[in-house]
Formats: structure tokens, sequence, C-alpha cells
């Protein structure tokens, strides 16, 4: 199965119909999130800002805290159990369509996109994606060759969903966006 952007109803839902499921968590490197983890806090996380271009945005998800401690063996997270965890958290999430993200110490704190998840005879596998910086008012700020730089209306062209993604909210989303 393959999502980007993954929601809370969509991970909801994989969790769900795989309960008994252990989970692994593969960072873009390729490398796990040791198999012992604990998610410590699941968040609601809202920044509201001022872009470059002085476009007021807001910006929310669900954040998963991913903790690792002491190498307890005997310590794994089943897919039933954060699923219930996660209901406990409906309460604070004002809308189960927020992207889901990882945050895990790896060594400095990083936050974690889901790209896709895989269910493997042992365990659902959620692959995760680096999160990127970007300048939400190219055109403001007179960056040329960036989506909008030009002024030609090529931004919203991404056959990547997430790019497309990225480049509709960067781009075509904004109110003194002339493109798109």
């Amino acid at each position: 199965m393959l999502l980007y952007f993954m929601t809370i109803t969509e991970f909801k839902q994989v969790l769900a119909t795989h309960p008994d499921k252990l989970m692994r968590f593969v960072l873009p490197d390729g490398t796990n999130i040791p198999p012992h983890y604990h998610i410590t806090e699941v968040g609601h996380v809202k920044k509201d800002f001022i872009d470059c271009g002085g476009t007021v945005r807001s910006a929310s998800s669900c954040v998963l805290q991913a903790w690792v401690a002491v190498n307890d063996e005997a310590h794994r997270l089943e897919a039933g159990k954060l699923g219930s965890i996660l209901n406990l958290a409906d309460e604070i999430l004002p809308d189960l369509n927020l992207p889901v993200e990882i945050e895990y110490e790896a060594p400095v704190i990083s936050q974690f996109t889901i790209a896709r998840a895989d269910v493997e005879s042992d365990a659902i596998v959620f692959h995760l994606k680096n999160k990127h910086t970007d300048c939400l008012a190219k055109e403001s700020c007179g960056l040329e060759g960036g989506p909008c730089g030009s002024g030609e209306e090529e931004c919203c062209s991404s056959e990547d969903p997430v790019e497309a993604k990225i480049e509709s909210d960067s781009c075509c989303g904004g109110s003194k966006s002339k493109c798109c």
C-alpha cells in the first residue's frame, strides 16, 4: 500500500486492520528505530506563522513521539495497542485528516512524515520521509527559477503526489500567488 502524507484516519485504519502485528519504523537512511521504542506522546501541533512575503499561514499535524530507553527485549508495541493510545487522543485532535508525523531523536530530534506502510508477515513497516524547508513566497522574494519565480503556471504540474502537495501549499495556495 502506497500512501503519501498519511493521515490519522489512514494510520488508524492500518493499525486496526492488523492489531496483532508489531510495527517497524524505517528512517529515510534505511535504518530502523530500535524495536523496543515507546510512543510517549500523541500531540496536536499547530504552527501559525507569517512567511517572508507577508502571508499569514497555519500548519497542523499529529505528532507521535518515539522514545527509546534501555534495550528491553520484552517491550514491543503492537498495532492494536498504539491504536488504543491514538483513540485516547481523539479529544485533542481536531481533525482526523491531519498528517501523522513521527518525532524521533536520531541523533537530534527530528520529525518525519510517513511515506508509506507495507504489511509484511511479521510486522507493519512504516517508511519515513524527511521533512524539508522551503521559501513559501518565492515570487515575492524574487527567487527566479523557483516554481513560481518565473511567473509561469507550471508550479502545480508535479506528478509526484508529495511534491504536488508541497507545490500546492507553497506556491498555488498562497493568497499573494500569481500562478495557478
